[in-house]
């Protein structure tokens, strides 16, 4: 049994004068502890589709098993991960990542520590007392990743999660994510605009086309863990880039044929 499977999931927006098809039948499988990467032109339905695998809003028509078990609601053992931090400023590090456990009512004493814990994993000991304003872009990012980790999900849903950070930085937490999910031996679903840093980061690209949205292309990535910035630079990296790119190229041409004949 798989350990997330997407079951011909579609879903419509009603607005103006018609609906929006957002998704249609989009289908396919992840087991615990890979990487897939989804890729697409804007618009298509990949964050949709992250809020539907998330509980977060229903599907029209199918289904999403997590375990074998139907998702309808946010689950404890999912994670969210979105580009914009969401830290409240006048709380601490410490506070923000702490705040999912005050919620949900599980402040122990051991909850201190742990949340120290994750923030010495995402490499900010010693910022336990700062406020969001004196850290920087890529600091914050890194608090939201212990924030999402403090209740130890087992699913990772990332939605463009360092679309905002300049390319140095970017590079940075790309490499503490793989860290992270090394150590921790999480699942991920990551949206990213990027070739090469879904190529780098994943096991699988999916690449949907344009709306409605659906997957019509995938690429395994054989690419050796653990991961190195120098593997972006090899042949086969860049093979499998092109790859990636000649789908997308070639989905891009038959939307401006298809324009074009209409």
């Amino acid at each position: 049994m798989p350990f997330l499977k997407i079951d011909q999931v579609s879903k419509a927006f009603i607005g103006g004068a018609r609906p929006v098809q957002a998704l249609q039948a989009v289908s396919f499988e992840v087991v615990a502890g890979e990487f897939v990467s989804l890729l697409g032109p804007s618009g298509s339905g990949k964050s949709t589709l992250l809020r539907i695998i998330g509980g977060l809003l229903a599907p029209d028509t199918g289904a999403v098993l997590l375990e074998g078990t139907p998702l309808i609601a946010p689950h404890p053992e999912i994670g969210f991960v979105f580009q914009t931090t969401n830290l409240m400023p006048w709380r601490t590090i410490l506070q923000n990542v702490l705040l999912p456990l005050e919620i949900q009512g599980k402040l122990d004493e051991n909850a201190t520590q742990t949340a120290r814990d994750l923030l010495a994993l995402v490499g900010l000991t010693g910022f336990e007392d700062a406020y969001p304003k004196q850290l920087s872009g890529g600091m914050r990012q890194r608090v939201v990743l212990a924030r999402t980790l403090i209740h130890r999900p087992q699913l990772l849903l990332m939605d463009e999660p360092f679309g905002a950070l300049d390319a140095l930085t970017r590079e940075r937490l790309n490499l503490e994510l793989l860290r992270i999910q090394q150590i921790q031996t999480k699942t991920v679903i990551m949206v990213t605009h990027s070739i090469p840093e879904a190529v780098f980061l994943a096991d699988r690209v999916l690449i949907f086309g344009e709306r409605p949205g659906r997957v019509v292309a995938e690429l395994a990535i054989d690419l050796p863990r653990p991961r190195h910035l120098a593997q972006m630079g090899s042949a086969h990296f860049g093979q499998l880039t092109m790859q990636v790119r000649q789908h997308i190229d070639e989905l891009a041409s038959m939307v401006e044929n298809k324009t074009l004949d209409y």
